[in-house]
């Protein structure tokens, strides 16, 4: 350094008076030991990724690490809220980050490398559907995780009532996904039984049909709930749908509605409108990192089932995807046969059946979601929707949600598991609606139905051609201690009597007695005035109305000539 300085200090005897105050001022910098330009040169770094990573670890320190509260959505007269979620504490308390994972993208990369899920093994049942496609549903029971007397031999009771959760994985994850095993864990820890739905090709098992998984393939969830139901009906089915895995589960429960058999559901950081997602996933640096890893994770799953692939897509664009969208492009559109991308996006988003979704439902998303923008919530429909609240955080992640110095724990794991078993202590459980052989209890005329009119002996009008039977009449069949309230109560049920007719109506096959012609027809004409005579008074008031100018007028000319007659002439002179 020293000999720097000379150099430079000869370099400017040297030049005299036209040395370069730049010179100068580089020559001062050198003065500056190495050490300090390495320090600048860390905090310029950690300045930019600290802002480039989303990290807010400075302002949680300054607020005191009090976490950000949950905001809550939903409809103002909703029994979902004032019943059920109004007591979920967890809901209605702090959210706080692992303070080391104070950044929604260090959070989502940590679980997908680490997630410090809990140890344990699945019990394994392969479902096959009626394509022949094969699904593995992996199994963790209450009694698994007790420690004591663990037999994979043996099986759920039919008549079990303990309340099954069914897991369903997101985009090309299966059952030993770090969050779910978390989820499957805690669930069965506090005594209810868990099943994790693979999606077809993963699990380890392999592609026995031409047909896959999408994002908005709801075909299998509803094989696997109708068999799960079938199978144990005594026992509670809730669903929890994560990523993609919620998209399926919202497009399921509102294409079914009424009909389907689950008692309760959640959805945790569902894309909602798969579009909007994929405008926002190529939009910044970021994005586009996640949106690369998503495509070379399709790409692995691509390459598990190559030959059906290769089949049935574009084998050659799959190999060089580098994007989601490119991979829809060359395999997702081809395999589902829909028309382009965009029209795949549109088909299968999940924010168009919010409307018609008939269980209570608690949806949980990220505002700091890196995956799944916060664009694309539904936030209206939700809130018209009186089944469904929405839960969003100011941070969390794509289904991280840390907490605890260590990480050991996921808050959303927590919400769900109390949310679920406080649906289930209430009397909010969704029930299925079934069909009943049962014929309908008519309440009202079949006049209305039927297009002729039979007029009987004694001035009965019936409906002649209208013998149709409803083939289904859904009703609902409600559990409780006492068991399942019998439909031979309707058989009990006294007929509704009709208000505007007397009688009984006779059946069109009985055999009729000669009548006379006049008095049916005498009957039906006085049952008509009887029942408009309202309406008969209001005509006539209104034709008085409405004629009154012109009979009045004629009135008046006709009463001055009677009048001329009677009175004097000096009457009409005045």
């Amino acid at each position: 350094m020293h000999r720097m300085v000379d150099w430079w200090g000869g370099l400017r005897a040297a030049s005299g008076s036209s040395f370069s105050p730049y010179l100068v001022l580089l020559n001062d910098l050198l003065l500056i030991p190495v050490w300090h330009y390495l320090l600048a040169l860390i905090a310029i770094c950690f300045a930019f990724f600290y802002h480039f990573l989303e990290f807010h670890f400075l302002h949680d320190l300054f607020t005191g690490f009090r976490g950000c509260s949950v905001a809550l959505t939903y409809h103002s007269s909703s029994r979902i809220y004032h019943d059920v979620v109004s007591k979920c504490r967890i809901l209605h308390s702090r959210y706080l980050v692992t303070p080391w994972l104070s950044s929604p993208h260090v959070q989502t990369v940590f679980l997908s490398l680490f997630g410090r899920s809990p140890v344990f093994n699945y019990r394994r049942e392969l479902f096959h559907l009626s394509d022949g496609g094969t699904i593995a549903l992996d199994w963790l029971l209450n009694s698994d995780v007790l420690g004591s007397n663990y037999d994979t031999t043996s099986a759920i009771p039919k008549d079990d009532i303990k309340p099954i959760v069914l897991a369903i994985p997101g985009l090309t994850s299966d059952s030993e996904s770090p969050y779910i095993k978390h989820l499957a864990f805690n669930t069965a820890q506090k005594g209810w039984n868990v099943v994790v739905t693979n999606h077809r090709g993963l699990g380890g098992v392999s592609i026995t049909s031409d047909c896959f998984y999408n994002a908005g393939w709801t075909e299998d969830l509803r094989a696997v709930i109708n068999h799960l139901h079938h199978e144990y009906p005594n026992a509670p089915l809730f669903v929890v749908g994560t990523s993609i895995g919620a998209n399926i589960l919202v497009k399921y429960l509102g294409e079914d509605g009424d009909s389907v058999p689950v008692a309760g559901a959640v959805a945790i950081c569902s894309p909602w409108d798969l579009l909007i997602g994929d405008r926002f996933i190529s939009r910044r640096l970021l994005q586009k990192i996640y949106d690369r890893a998503l495509a070379i994770g399709l790409q692995g799953y691509a390459q598990l089932h190559q030959p059906i692939y290769s089949r049935l897509a574009n084998w050659e664009g799959i190999k060089k995807s580098r994007s989601i969208r490119d991979f829809d492009h060359h395999a997702t559109r081809l395999v589902g046969k829909f028309e382009t991308v965009d029209t795949y996006y549109r088909r299968c988003s999940s924010a168009s059946y919010v409307g018609n979704v008939s269980v209570p439902l608690l949806c949980i998303s990220a505002l700091d979601d890196p995956v799944c923008t916060r664009e694309a919530i539904p936030w209206d429909e939700c809130r018209a929707n009186l089944n469904i609240v929405l839960a969003t955080t100011k941070r969390g992640g794509h289904l991280a949600f840390f907490e605890g110095l260590t990480a050991a724990g996921i808050w959303w794991v927590r919400a769900v598991d109390e949310f679920l078993k406080v649906l289930h202590s209430s009397q909010y459980m969704h029930v299925k609606k079934v069909a009943s052989s049962y014929p309908p209890l008519i309440l009202d005329s079949s006049i209305d139905q039927g297009p002729y009119v039979n007029i009987a002996e004694d001035g009965m009008v019936a409906a002649v051609g209208n013998e149709q039977v409803e083939e289904n009449r859904v009703e609902d069949v409600f559990e409780s201690g006492e068991g399942k309230i019998s439909a031979e109560r309707d058989q009990q049920r006294p007929q509704p009597e009709s208000d505007s007719l007397a009688g009984v109506v006779e059946s069109s096959g009985q055999a009729t007695m000669p009548l006379d012609v006049t008095a049916p027809v005498r009957r039906c004409l006085d049952l008509l005035s009887r029942q408009s005579r309202w309406s008969l008074w209001l005509l006539v008031y209104i034709a008085i109305v409405t004629s009154w100018p012109v009979v009045g007028s004629v009135l008046q000319i006709a009463l001055q000539k009677k009048l001329r007659n009677v009175l004097p002439g000096a009457f009409f002179k005045r």
